[in-house]
């Protein structure tokens, strides 16, 4: 599918390995008759890029890919990173520094196309600004205290400050003590990004740093090195991702029950 006039082009790739812990050959998985992959593509197609591809290292995935009409290229086996991995993609495909590219995870099948389609825009929008990303509020403190839940803290002008397992902010006057929600000042991010190609090719180059090692989040060698990341603040939540069987089995059930319960 092709970005509509006048909008800002933009590109999805969709980084997928074969390997999985939780779930074997995850991007293969059967939803609704074809492989997750392809559903994941097909999903992304909706947002109006000029382009969407899937950058695997299994050959298995290629030729599921291409069965199905979707573009797919070979990448190294040895990436550290979905980042390293589309930074190998954006050199095959030769795409110019200043073109926005957007990173859709391939377990993501319900992805909401308006949402990669925002991020995609405010990059756009943010000159200052390498990459882009999203974040939705959250209301509830448990989920606030989940260190799997990713939360962030942004300044006045919409940039991220700092990306967190932790609590934060950290409301000291709550009610009872302990992590609490102040209610309108939690959010939590949304593993969707968009970035300039030419920082996804100087990415692999920038050192590993002490926070991103300490958090186990990526995103933190960005801030950490200075660069600065837009965020766009959704309404709504993203569809539920696929980690294991019992996510494979509720996204299964919410695409037979059609398009309003997925």
């Amino acid at each position: 599918m092709s970005a509509a006039a006048g909008a800002l082009p933009f590109h999805i790739i969709i980084p997928a390995r074969l390997a999985s812990t939780r779930l074997p050959n995850k991007p293969l998985a059967d939803i609704a008759g074809v492989p997750m992959i392809v559903q994941v593509a097909r999903r992304a197609a909706l947002a109006g890029a000029a382009q969407v591809v899937v950058a695997t290292d299994a050959e298995e995935v290629r030729q599921a890919c291409e069965a199905h009409g979707v573009r797919a290229l070979m990448t190294r086996a040895d990436h550290a990173s979905g980042s390293d991995r589309l930074a190998e993609a954006v050199e095959q495909l030769g795409l110019p520094d200043d073109a926005v590219v957007v990173n859709v995870q391939g377990d993501e099948p319900l992805i909401a196309p308006g949402m990669i389609r925002a991020c995609a825009e405010l990059l756009g929008e943010r000159a200052q600004c390498q990459m882009s990303t999203v974040a939705h509020a959250i209301d509830d403190d448990a989920e606030f205290a989940n260190p799997n839940v990713v939360k962030l803290v942004t300044d006045a002008q919409g940039l991220a400050l700092y990306f967190s397992r932790a609590p934060i902010p950290w409301w000291r006057d709550a009610p009872g003590g302990g992590a609490r929600i102040r209610p309108g000042a939690v959010m939590r991010h949304v593993g969707l990004y968009a970035y300039r190609a030419g920082f996804l090719r100087r990415f692999p180059t920038l050192p590993v740093s002490p926070l991103e090692q300490i958090e186990a989040l990526e995103q933190l060698r960005v801030l950490w090195h200075g660069e600065r990341i837009a965020v766009f603040v959704s309404d709504e939540r993203p569809g539920p991702g696929v980690d294991t069987p019992e996510d494979l089995a509720r996204v299964r059930a919410l695409m037979a029950a059609g398009p309003a319960a997925a």
